[in-house]
């Protein structure tokens, strides 16, 4: 049945919106996505890497965990080289998933190749996530259209090059895989719920301010799509889904929630930092930041116009697919609202939406609406709408030029990251993950690793092989044997944490601070001493994995009895 304006109706109603259909995508899709992909990183291969904003903090913390895999540490927790190599808490805060992948790309492939081949991947898959969600409501080629168009929108374009805010682009390719498993429980209810499940937590997992859109979107859309439908029960596996989806992630989330305390995590939000401060065309006390968000307000007003030329255009069918249509729309105009200043008391009362820091955020799930009323829009179009669909993509291949154009291309960023890691000299760390009454700003980049305070001067004298003997110094055990003729205090090259335990010949003592930067201190009698210290397991990190164990058993019981169910026919999805 070819598909035409006239017969489109008919050629939904005939493939039952909703209703899930291949599981992968033809070849021609894949090639279309690679090739989409590519496009994004083609100048990267020509003009080197574009050193965003985080570029330098995302390919230290690469290395970093690579190095820590080369010790025996396979889940890293503090970050050995940040701050000069005092370290800090890093990886307890930030999800796992991207640094793991920039590990694993770092391990087989170049440093220098793994920022272009992260955004690659990370583009494929948004792509093929997008056309997993479009093809349950769409035919084939519309499916394909959406998959392109969401692939290389301008906003995950401007967050490769201007921001290179790796993390992000891996959780907002998951994102059309969690919109797709809350529109099949509308449909399908209860069997539908593991996919719900598991690509929150991935979201969450992989990027933090992306897991708040994404509970916050999540609960919207599936709101939306229940009165849409009239049907209120899929709130039920719906909610399922969500708290197993938090704790799948437990292992992660409340290690990071209850250890807050410890860090000054309010410096995320300091600042140039607040929301107030950033919404669309918002002016700030920094010029730089105002020039940046002057970019990204003409970037997102520019979305905004995109995604509403695509709603006109789709709302004709809207009929077919009424809960993505609904819950579409609901989320685009929810998006939008947020990045204006109007929003303002929604950003103080929600909780946690403050962490978002940038209300342009909102561009990603803004992005996906466009992407899927576009591919509808594409599906039998003619005329001046086919014109129209050219038009926007003219507009998004131009956004993307422009946006390539004015990156900031300094290889030079990544080179000194890389350099200094391998030096063993250590990288900057960062302001929200130093310990509580630490200050960065005082800590040398260079010095040894172990040294005495003399007298009330507070002056250190390096300790030399005579003094200390290491027997290892790695990312989360310090072990040496060191002697003292007089009652003595040693500072070490490393900040402490209260996850530090300190043992003097097989004895818990109390690791103390220095006052001025938030070293770790250690007091010794006269004598001989074997001295031990360790990055211990505290009770947060035991009962977020255990938590997340027994769900995983658990889902996975459910998936099981599930399909038996579907396959005997007792269970109708």
């Amino acid at each position: 049945m070819s598909v035409t304006p006239q017969n489109l109706p008919q050629y939904m109603a005939l493939e039952e919106p909703g209703r899930p259909r291949a599981a992968w995508p033809s070849p021609r899709v894949l090639l279309l996505v690679c090739l989409a992909a590519s496009a994004v990183v083609a100048p990267m291969l020509f003009l080197g890497i574009a050193s965003g904003h985080d570029l330098q903090f995302h390919l230290a913390s690469w290395m970093d965990v690579r190095g820590q895999w080369r010790e025996g540490i396979l889940f890293p927790r503090w970050a050995e080289w940040a701050n000069w190599g005092f370290g800090e808490p890093r990886f307890i805060f930030y999800p796992p998933l991207s640094w793991i992948l920039g590990a694993l790309l770092g391990a087989v492939i170049p440093w220098l190749a793994v920022p272009p081949v992260f955004i690659w991947l990370a583009t494929v898959l948004a792509g093929m996530g997008a056309w997993r969600l479009a093809r349950d409501w769409m035919p084939p080629a519309a499916a394909a259209a959406a998959a392109v168009f969401y692939a290389v929108i301008p906003y995950r374009v401007a967050n490769a090059y201007y921001r290179s805010d790796y993390a992000e682009l891996l959780a907002t390719a998951i994102f059309p895989l969690l919109l797709c498993s809350a529109l099949r429980i509308i449909r399908r209810g209860w069997s539908a719920m593991p996919m719900l499940a598991v690509s929150f937590a991935a979201i969450w997992l992989s990027n933090a301010p992306a897991g708040v859109i994404a509970t916050y979107s999540l609960c919207l859309v599936l709101v939306v799509a229940c009165l849409a439908a009239r049907n209120p029960r899929p709130l039920a596996p719906a909610a399922l889904g969500i708290a197993t989806g938090f704790a799948l992630a437990a292992f992660y989330i409340l290690p990071a929630a209850s250890e807050q305390k410890w860090v000054q995590i309010q410096e995320a939000v300091a600042s140039v930092l607040q929301p107030s401060q950033n919404f669309l065309f918002a002016w700030g006390a920094d010029p730089d930041f105002e020039l940046f968000n002057i970019k990204m307000s003409y970037l997102a007003l520019g979305m905004i116009l995109l995604a509403a030329i695509a709603a006109v255009f789709a709302a004709r069918h809207r009929g077919q697919f009424r809960e993505l249509w609904w819950s579409g729309a609901a989320l685009a105009a929810a998006a939008t609202f947020l990045m204006f200043p109007a929003s303002a008391f929604a950003w103080n009362w929600l909780p946690k939406l403050q962490f978002l820091q940038f209300p342009w955020r909102w561009c990603e799930p803004l992005g996906l609406v466009f992407a899927l009323f576009a591919g509808i829009a594409f599906s039998g179009a003619r005329g001046p709408r086919r014109a129209w669909l050219v038009l926007m993509a003219a507009g998004i291949v131009a956004a993307g030029v422009l946006i390539g154009s004015d990156a900031w291309w300094d290889m030079e960023d990544a080179h000194s990251v890389i350099e200094s890691v391998r030096a063993g000299n250590g990288y900057d760390g960062t302001d929200e993950y130093a310990p509580v009454g630490s200050d960065r700003s005082g800590l040398p980049q260079s010095g040894p690793r172990m040294a005495l305070i003399v007298g009330q001067s507070g002056q250190l004298i390096p300790l030399g092989k005579d003094s200390a003997e290491i027997e290892k110094w790695s990312a989360e055990r310090i072990e040496f044997h060191t002697s003292a003729e007089i009652p003595e205090t040693l500072v070490l090259r490393r900040l402490n944490y209260p996850a530090w335990q300190g043992f003097v010949d097989g004895r818990p003592v109390k690791l103390q601070s220095r006052d001025t930067t938030g070293g770790m201190m250690l007091p010794l009698a006269p004598g001989r001493h074997h001295v031990e210290i360790f990055f211990a397991r505290t009770w947060d990190r035991t009962a977020g994995g255990a938590i997340s164990l027994l769900s995983t058993l658990g889902l996975l019981g459910f998936v099981i009895v599930t399909r038996r169910k579907i396959r005997s026919g007792d269970w109708n999805a």
